[in-house]
């Protein structure tokens, strides 16, 4: 199998599924800088940047990728941080979809490697 930052998105009707809690145990290990929210499915990571151009540039980037795959995290955009967080709203819980996204978003970071 190929590394996540190099997998493709699937949709539902391709056969995408919610993982299992063991799946995505599995899975956080190959993102060791994100992390699971408490009483709720969402990978998170936060990101730090020196200003607001660069968290804008960051967001832009993370923009592409979204739509190149699409599928969308929910972002929260501060002056010098930006906290991104994926869910599949269509199985309801964590699947493979977000843990691609989160592998490629990791690229744009010198220092998720």
């Amino acid at each position: 199998m190929s590394p996540l930052h190099l997998q493709l998105c699937i949709s539902p009707e391709q056969g995408l599924m919610r993982l299992s809690e063991p799946e995505i145990h599995d899975s956080m290990q190959l993102l060791p800088h994100w992390r699971l929210a408490k009483d709720v499915p969402l990978l998170q990571r936060e990101f730090h940047f020196k200003d607001y151009y660069q968290t804008l540039a960051f967001v832009n980037a993370v923009a592409w990728i979204a739509h190149q795959q699409d599928h969308h995290p929910e972002l929260l955009v501060n002056y010098n941080r930006c906290r991104v967080s994926y869910s599949t709203h269509a199985v309801n819980g964590i699947s493979m979809n977000d843990f691609i996204c989160a592998a490629k978003i990791d690229q744009l970071d010198n220092t998720a490697a």
